[in-house]
C-alpha cells in the first residue's frame, strides 16, 4: 500500500467513512497473487528475437507494463508511458505507475462484487 493510500484511508477512518462494507487498499492487495513487469523493449524482442531498430537504446525502453493477476484468474494490465526525457526514466518509478494504472481497473471490479452481494437477498 503507498503512503498516499495509507493517508487517504486515514482519513476514511477519521471522518467516519468506514462503517458500512466497503473495498479497501488491503482488499485490492489481497486479491493480488501476482505481479509482472517488463519493458516494451522486452516484449518486441521476445516476439520478434531482435530489438527495435536493430539496436540497442529504444523510446521502447521506456515504457513499463505491468500485469496483474487476481485471485479468480482476471489479468489487468497497466502501462507508464515514460518521461519525455530519457535522462528522466527510472526503472522503478515506471513500474510504481504502471502497477497503479493496472490496479486503478480492480477498485470498480471489487466495487461491482461487493454490490452484488450487498443486494443478494
Amino acid at each position: 500500500m503507498t503512503t498516499q493510500d495509507q493517508a487517504l484511508e486515514a482519513e476514511i477512518q477519521a471522518k467516519g467513512a468506514n462503517v458500512a462494507p466497503r473495498v479497501t487498499p488491503a482488499d485490492i492487495e489481497a486479491n493480488i497473487v501476482s505481479e509482472h513487469y517488463f519493458t516494451a523493449t522486452d516484449g518486441v524482442v521476445s516476439a520478434t528475437g531482435s530489438f527495435p531498430n536493430g539496436f540497442g537504446p529504444s523510446p521502447l525502453d521506456l515504457i513499463t507494463i505491468c500485469v496483474l493477476v487476481t485471485k479468480n484468474g482476471t489479468k489487468l494490465v497497466g502501462a507508464n508511458e515514460g518521461p519525455v526525457s530519457p535522462e528522466n526514466f527510472d526503472p522503478e518509478l515506471g513500474r510504481k505507475y504502471a502497477r497503479q494504472k493496472a490496479i486503478d481497473q480492480l477498485w470498480p471490479m471489487l466495487g461491482y462484487e461487493l454490490r452484488t452481494k450487498l443486494a443478494a437477498p
